[in-house]
């Protein structure tokens, strides 16, 4: 388990219910390490939905930009087992010229398998993508726009 804090303080606007499946767990009874990515992306991807309206898409249907993951972290706090409720919170953290960053919290619900508890925390670096040239571009202003609304409040910026 790390002993890093909790992402800072704040409001976890969305939440995404998380199903644990007997697939995602190890030879030890509990959720695979790898598995946590893939929770973290169903809660961003319910989160871009419930944000813009639309469907999370890669260039599908006329799609002009996109974003693409650059980076992951994830701290691991306790151990989840099959048939765990989790819920995975997740949050619009800061913005750059090209890049921007989610915290996501997953929790474990109390049940017949376990107490509540935090599980894992982290974030994700995204990077924007052109889809028509096929290089990096900035964020675009409405997009953070639509972020900044659902939040309610404004996103930080970040220069480097």
């Amino acid at each position: 388990m790390s002993r890093r804090s909790l992402p800072h303080g704040g409001e976890f606007r969305y939440e995404h219910p998380i199903e644990v499946r007997f697939v995602d767990t190890d030879a030890f009874g509990h959720v695979n390490n790898a598995t946590f990515l893939s929770y973290f992306e169903a809660a961003r991807a319910g989160y871009y939905a419930r944000v813009t309206g639309s469907p999370f898409m890669t260039g599908e249907h006329g799609m002009k930009h996109t974003f693409v993951i650059a980076e992951a972290r994830i701290a691991y706090r306790s151990p989840v087992l099959f048939g765990e409720p989790l819920v995975a919170a997740v949050r619009f953290a800061w913005v750059g010229g090209s890049s921007f960053a989610f915290e996501y919290i997953i929790r474990a619900e109390k049940s017949a398998v376990g107490e509540s508890r935090v599980v894992a925390d982290g974030e994700t670096l995204q990077v924007m993508f052109d889809l028509e040239r096929n290089r990096v571009m900035r964020v675009p202003a409405d997009l953070i726009g639509q972020f900044e609304a659902f939040e309610g409040r404004a996103i930080p910026r970040r220069t480097s």
